[in-house]
Parts: C-alpha cells; sequence; structure tokens
C-alpha cells in the first residue's frame, strides 16, 4: 500500500511532468495542422508521431486525477487536424482558382486569314534509334543490377 505521504510525492513530480508531455503534444499538434494546410504528408505523420509519446506524457498527471493535460493533448490535436484539413481545402482552391486566372484574362486573338494550307514533301532521311546492344557489365563478385 502507498501511504498519503508518498502518493503526494509522486504526484509533486508527475503532474508537472503532465504538464510538460502536454505542452509538448501541443507543439506537435500544431506542426501537424500546419503540415497538413501545407501539403506535407511526411511532416504531418511525424509529428503525429512525437505527438502520441508527448500524450503518454501527460497521462502521468492522471496520477493525481488530473486529467487536464490529456484532455488539451487531445483537443488540440483534433483541432489542428481538422483546421490543416479546411486550410489545406481553401489553400487548394485558392491554388486552382489562381491557376485558372491567366487562362481567363488572355483575350482571344483573331487569327488573321490564311490561304488554303499547303502540303509540303521532304526529301530528308529519315533518322532512326538503334536500340542499344545488352553489355554485361562486371562490378567484381557482385552480378551488375543495371547495364
Amino acid at each position: 500500500m502507498t501511504s498519503s505521504r508518498m502518493a503526494h510525492e509522486l504526484a509533486a513530480f508527475l503532474v508537472p511532468l503532465g504538464f510538460i508531455g502536454a505542452a509538448l503534444a501541443v507543439l506537435c499538434a500544431i506542426v501537424a495542422g500546419i503540415a497538413i494546410a501545407r501539403g506535407a504528408g511526411g511532416l504531418a505523420g511525424g509529428a503525429v508521431g512525437l505527438w502520441i509519446p508527448a500524450t503518454l506524457m501527460s497521462l502521468t498527471a492522471s496520477f493525481a486525477r488530473e486529467w487536464t493535460p490529456l484532455i488539451v493533448a487531445g483537443a488540440a490535436l483534433v483541432g489542428m487536424l481538422v483546421i490543416g484539413a479546411v486550410l489545406r481545402g481553401i489553400i487548394g482552391s485558392a491554388e486552382s482558382r489562381a491557376a485558372l486566372r491567366p487562362a481567363m484574362a488572355v483575350a482571344p486573338v483573331a487569327a488573321a486569314p490564311t490561304s488554303a494550307p499547303t502540303i509540303t514533301t521532304s526529301s530528308a532521311p529519315v533518322a532512326t534509334i538503334a536500340p542499344r546492344a545488352a553489355s554485361s557489365t562486371s562490378t567484381g563478385s557482385m552480378p551488375a543490377l543495371a547495364s
């Protein structure tokens, strides 16, 4: 059995550790949200991968029945994932509108009337490309993977 004094001493250490874990989890959630908004999937995955141990660290505060760090860490990730996805949608639609804008801004140019099309023939020889001959390249004891 744990004595009251031992529980108090453990809580004095674990609760601040839980708040530090929650702060790290919030930072990782912010990075994940920004990465999702920019479309950087690898960075978002890495940030969420670091969020998990930080959230487990915030769970240590539950020893003293302090659930705030864990709730803050979870809410931060959910909030930033939603915000990042919404911003990604906004950025994507703005990019597609910007891509269409130059095409719409160009006024149609009236084509000058041309005479009937002319067909020209050329007596120049046609160049042909011969395939490379496969050659074996020795790299010592290991067989060559590409020639």
